[in-house]
């Protein structure tokens, strides 16, 4: 049986040493858990990593002149997924041939995305650590995807930095997160979080929200050249999510190197 006292503890003594949050990472370990259940009270994450994984895909296709529509379109490109957490990205590009590597700084949620991977018969290689241990191993991909993780780190600009050495020249950096706006701090704080619970209480901090255009300066630093951008937006009537051109909320930014 897993020992989820030992998994927690391993992950806790990272903190001082690196670019991490222990109570960040706490709060993902108490969530890993839950995060494949399709009826479980997290479904609404799911469903949002079908919409940003519909955006993910047809992009990293047409940098590396691909066609989405094939079943292994992802075939010979090597991913890392920077904070992988239960694997919800790392599966999907599995799946359609990609070689993926998911880091993260939760030993809990590593273990979960491995269990399911192995479930879902995917061959993943996912590590317990941090995006500046690889930086510093000289490990290269050609797609680096740092999806809704910049928002919980104490130095996003180092992050960004090091999510730019892990790729590739010409390779391909997609970053996700929230704006810090207004509509941001209603829907994703005040109405994920207190009214619908979709999230625990305290999952986001809306001062760490980080706007298009501050990501946008911390990847032209890291040798990043803007290609795309999309915002997500949220139905509360159907339930589902979907790509829109307001990045108020959610968004999605796509780079080369």
């Amino acid at each position: 049986m897993l020992d989820k006292s030992k998994l927690s503890h391993l992950s806790k003594n990272d903190e001082n040493s690196s670019n991490v949050s222990a109570q960040e990472i706490e709060r993902f370990d108490s969530l890993a858990e839950s995060w494949w259940d399709p009826n479980g009270k997290y479904k609404t994450a799911l469903i949002f990593n079908q919409a940003r994984i519909s955006y993910f895909v047809p992009q990293i296709c047409q940098h590396f002149g691909r066609d989405p529509k094939q079943d292994d379109c992802l075939k010979g490109l090597t991913i890392l997924d920077v904070g992988s957490g239960g694997g919800l990205v790392c599966e999907p590009l599995a799946a359609r041939g990609a070689t993926v590597v998911g880091i993260d700084a939760s030993a809990m949620s590593v273990q979960v995305a491995k269990r399911h991977a192995l479930k879902s018969d995917l061959d993943i290689d996912y590590r317990h650590m941090l995006s500046t241990e690889l930086a510093n191993q000289d490990q290269q991909f050609d797609v680096v995807i740092n999806a809704e993780v910049v928002e919980h780190v104490p130095d996003q600009k180092a992050l960004i930095k090091e999510c730019g050495d892990l790729t590739k020249d010409k390779g391909f950096v997609i970053l996700a997160t929230l704006n810090r706006t207004l509509k941001s701090y209603i829907i994703a704080i005040l109405g994920a979080e207190y009214v619908m619970r979709y999230l625990p209480v305290g999952t986001h901090s809306w001062t760490k929200f980080v706007t298009p255009i501050e990501l946008n300066q911390m990847a032209d630093a890291a040798g990043l050249t803007q290609l795309s951008e999309s915002g997500m937006a949220y139905n509360p009537f159907s339930k589902r999510w979907r790509l829109t051109q307001n990045l108020s909320v959610n968004y999605i930014q796509c780079y080369k190197k």
